[in-house]
């Protein structure tokens, strides 16, 4: 098939490709987008890629993006410590902050269990939720998707956290199954979090 692109654009267009839910049509717009900026606006999106990537790491203890050892929100003393909402992502924390309704701390799984994908219980961030469970942990809340992954991961944390006595609820199906945190609004994300009952 006759390509008139040359190198570096096709370059482009494939590293966008990459990006999960991008199709090559938008991986195409995307890249020229990104030729039309001006040197300096495309200059700043490298080096915004180039410092997230190089100043970002995982926070030692909820697994969430940080620049520092202890993101802020486990660092802050006015968080609730009694209980953890599980999440799958860092996104999904964002989500649940715009709520204004949860004050208690996280963490991050970075994934869900999906034997499909190769990805097993020992690939995610479960043993580190596990050593943060002591006395002063009363309630964890498994905050996955509502998808097959979501409930299997939420089901077998479960299962290990059980026989520590601690109360462990899911999300109240207020979130339509089969959709992400990520796109829930406020108001249903609210609900969900009011309505959570236990596992």
């Amino acid at each position: 098939m006759f390509n008139n692109n040359v190198e570096p654009l096709e370059n482009l267009i494939d590293q966008f490709a990459q990006f999960p839910g991008i199709g090559r049509k938008s991986a195409v717009r995307m890249a020229y987008q990104v030729m039309s900026m001006p040197p300096k606006q495309a200059m700043e999106l490298a080096k915004a890629i180039e410092h997230a990537k190089s100043d970002l790491h995982r926070c030692c203890i909820c697994q969430d993006y940080t620049t520092g050892d202890v993101c802020k929100i486990c660092a802050s003393q006015k968080r609730d410590r009694s209980i953890i909402c599980v999440v799958e992502g860092p996104r999904d924390i964002k989500s649940i902050e715009r709520t204004h309704e949860y004050n208690g701390l996280y963490h991050v799984l970075h994934g869900l269990i999906s034997p499909m994908d190769g990805i097993g219980a020992d690939q995610l961030c479960i043993k580190e939720l596990l050593a943060r469970l002591n006395d002063t942990v009363k309630e964890v809340i498994m905050a996955t998707s509502p998808t097959v992954e979501g409930e299997a991961t939420a089901m077998y944390i479960a299962k290990l956290i059980k026989p520590l006595g601690i109360k462990t609820t899911r999300l109240a199906y207020g979130l339509p199954v089969g959709s992400s945190l990520e796109y829930a609004d406020e108001t249903t994300l609210y609900r969900a979090m009011a309505g959570r009952g236990e596992m």
